[in-house]
């Protein structure tokens, strides 16, 4: 029999597994959305921030926010080398190209990555603003941390939400991703705006990596599942779907946390028999774009 604190101790982390996976998912169906450009970097992106917020908190510059700042801007900048040094010059060929390009800088970013830092795993405590606990009834409760990160979560969903749809950046990110050829012809410079949103949706990813580096290990290979599970999320969703990258992910992460109290050391199994579920019954994701899911 289940006890009701371990119910309520597995749905907490399950909630914060999704806030974490929907920090990157939104990155990756933002950039797919827009540039129809499958990103297997987003999940090296994600590691790659964990590690720059935990290099900035053991340094003496400054401490965790900082390094989440530091976080989004490294992993944003670098998002910039690789759209406009690289996947600019393959966006009209074959998708398998972008596929090989992408998983080939995987590759290369990950090995860089573990010369740097070693293969040794790295763990950093949360800020000290969120270091308690929050009450929620008698035996009941969820930490600080933990329900900050999925606040922010629903923050960055509504920030997104508020910028595509009422300001004009918005509406050009909109008019391009809707077709980029008349976009053209009506004088919107496409490869800077591209070069825009594949910065914001590696700065999320760097994001995502820093405020997950104080609930697990940091290691060179911390990106490789997540970016499983956020193709998972993406695919089941709706590619460039924003509520579908949302309520995807908080569903991936109750299945990953609940599913292991049905088959112990099983939760990643659920996941993927609810993206075949998806991919029989509604291959295109439970939010199509092109039908209002965006």
């Amino acid at each position: 029999m289940v006890s009701i604190g371990l119910l309520f101790d597995q749905i907490i982390t399950g909630l914060s597994i999704g806030a974490q996976l929907f920090l990157v998912a939104v990155g990756l169906s933002l950039i797919f959305g827009v540039l129809e450009v499958l990103n297997f970097t987003h999940g090296v992106l994600y590691m790659i921030g964990a590690y720059t917020g935990v290099t900035i908190v053991e340094s003496a510059y400054g401490g965790f926010w900082v390094g989440v700042v530091a976080a989004a801007v490294v992993v944003g900048l670098l998002g910039i080398v690789i759209e406009a040094g690289l996947i600019r010059r393959i966006y009209h060929r074959e998708e398998l190209d972008q596929l090989l390009l992408t998983f080939a800088l995987v590759l290369i970013l990950t090995d860089l990555t573990r010369t740097v830092f070693g293969s040794g795993a790295y763990v950093i405590d949360p800020p000290a603003l969120f270091s308690g606990t929050i009450q929620l009834a008698e035996s009941l409760s969820i930490t600080s941390y933990r329900a900050f990160i999925v606040a922010v979560s629903v923050a960055v969903l509504g920030g997104l939400y508020f910028v595509l749809r009422t300001t004009n950046v918005g509406r050009l990110v909109r008019a391009t991703s809707s077709d980029r050829d008349m976009a053209l012809l009506l004088g919107i410079d496409v490869p800077k705006l591209y070069t825009g949103v594949f910065f914001v949706g590696s700065a999320l990813a760097g994001i995502g990596g820093a405020l997950a580096a104080p609930l697990g290990a940091v290691t060179p290979s911390m990106g490789n599942q997540v970016i499983i599970n956020a193709f998972v999320v993406v695919v089941i969703g709706g590619l460039g779907s924003f509520s579908g990258a949302f309520v995807g992910a908080y569903a991936i992460g109750l299945l990953i946390a609940l599913g292991s109290m049905v088959v112990s050391g099983a939760g990643q199994l659920f996941p993927f028999l609810a993206m075949i579920a998806v991919l029989v019954f509604k291959p295109e994701g439970l939010f199509n774009p092109e039908e209002g899911g965006a």
